[in-house]
């Protein structure tokens, strides 16, 4: 059984500053699936695929990715970076 806990959503400084260079309409589109990631990850699961040989995971917005970690004895998500499809695996 799945279980109904909510996450609690935060961003390391390089993800903050990787949200706030993205266009507004968009932003907002990323902070609602980052609220349902939050609080129903299961919702996401298409869109969610984990990263080769890292313990991060990648949500797929449109064209953009927000790499995470998800601690779970925490009860965090961690969003380690956000960006645009052709540049966000970069660092």
């Amino acid at each position: 059984m799945a279980s109904k806990a909510r996450y609690t959503l935060r961003f390391t400084r390089s993800a903050s500053r990787d949200l706030g260079r993205i266009d507004i309409p968009f932003q907002k589109i990323i902070k609602e699936k980052l609220l349902i990631l939050a609080s129903n990850p299961a919702g996401l699961a298409n869109n969610i695929t984990r990263l080769t040989n890292t313990e991060y995971f990648r949500l797929r917005v449109g064209n953009y990715r927000i790499i995470f970690e998800k601690r779970e004895k925490e009860l965090v998500v961690l969003v380690v970076r956000i960006g645009h499809r052709s540049e966000v695996y970069d660092r």
